[in-house]
């Protein structure tokens, strides 16, 4: 028999715990985001096709959400126009009250889920170990949250360990690694480039998605109404399809945040080589064909354990070393050309020169 504490724990915080999980990683997924746009910023000066093909990625992928949101709601797409900056869905039937809120909240949450729901799908043939969802029925908030998180534990240590051991000559491997930093680049418009009255960030996302849910407060009790149906009818049937279905919005923004995340480094690496002279930048881009090639063939003549990762390994050591090489020796970033002293001139002022 349980206890009262355990009864009251089970009424109002057990089907809470998963909430709350994926709620924490989509606020992370917006730092990575927030933290992708200004690596971008950096680079536009240098780099301007490169925030424009972002961009349209991510405006592609808002738009295609919002299109979407008006299919699920039986509205159908009457016009679909996509742009750099730019792009506009209409519907061919105006839809009223929870079916119009629907279709709203899929252009703010779909680029989140639609881009790495696909690659949830694709991924499923390659990390076939990476789903382990919990059996049985959870009854506290502490088992529940435990379950959730060791689901969500297994699925990221399974893209870690791929991507830290993937094979670079497998064309499969190669365009799974693509695709996902393609999604990276493509979560969230940067709008980089475009002027723009107010500030697209980090905050202007949570104020566009909080001010959505409190413009409708029914809907949001309708929402926990049918959370918590779904959970005590999970219980009755002592089936775990609630923590399933969480689960999977779970593992979406798990990979959300790699992309994010592998998207950064593609990134930095770009900054970093503009640091370099112009005659010297293409060296750490060769490098990373070079070193891993090299060490593939090394490998196949001395045979040793996880030569993939491995690999992996000595490419990216060998692209820093080069890279910081680089920046010392064929820039002025560590050191000026000679002293600097200071010459007056007719009106006054201090002008510096060199010696």
């Amino acid at each position: 028999m349980a206890t009262v504490p355990l009864d009251y724990d089970v009424l109002l915080l057990a089907s809470l715990a998963p909430i709350i999980v994926v709620t924490a990683l989509w606020l992370l997924e917006l730092v990575f985001i927030d933290l992708d746009k200004r690596m971008l910023a950096k680079l536009h000066h240098h780099h301007e096709a490169l925030s424009r093909f972002t961009n349209f990625i991510g405006v592609l992928f808002q738009t295609l959400s919002h299109a979407l949101g008006y299919t699920v709601t039986h509205s159908g797409v009457a016009h679909f126009q996509v742009s750099v900056h730019y792009g506009k869905v209409e519907p061919k039937r105006e839809k009223k009250g929870v079916l119009q809120w629907t279709s709203t909240l899929l252009l703010y949450l779909g680029p989140f889920l639609v881009p790495a729901g696909l690659m949830l799908l694709y991924g499923s043939f390659l990390l076939t170990k990476a789903f382990a969802f919990p059996t049985g029925v959870q009854y506290t908030f502490v088992r529940t949250m435990t379950n959730f998180g060791a689901t969500l534990s297994t699925f990221t240590q399974s893209m870690f360990h791929f991507l830290a051991s993937m094979d670079l000559l497998n064309p499969v491997h190669v365009f799974f690694l693509l695709i996902l930093i393609f999604l990276g680049l493509g979560i969230r418009p940067s709008y980089i480039g475009e002027e723009r009255k107010e500030k697209v960030n980090l905050l202007y996302d949570l104020k566009n998605v909080t001010s959505h849910f409190i413009k409708k407060p029914l809907y949001i009790l309708v929402f926990f109404v049918v959370v918590y149906v779904l959970f005590f009818l999970s219980l009755a049937l002592k089936s775990n399809f609630y923590i399933v279905v969480f689960s999977v919005l779970g593992l979406l923004s798990v990979i959300g945040i790699i992309a994010l995340f592998l998207a950064f480094l593609l990134l930095a690496l770009v900054w970093a080589t503009d640091k370099i002279a112009a005659g010297w930048r293409l060296i750490p881009f060769f490098t990373l064909l070079i070193s891993y090639g090299a060490t593939r063939v090394l490998f196949f003549y001395v045979p040793r354990d996880n030569i993939l990762g491995w690999s992996l390994l000595v490419m990216i050591i060998a692209t820093m070393v080069v890279i910081l090489l680089l920046i010392k020796y064929k820039t002025n970033r560590f050191k000026t050309a000679g002293a600097m002293k200071h010459t007056r001139v007719a009106d006054g002022k201090k002008r510096a020169s060199q010696k």
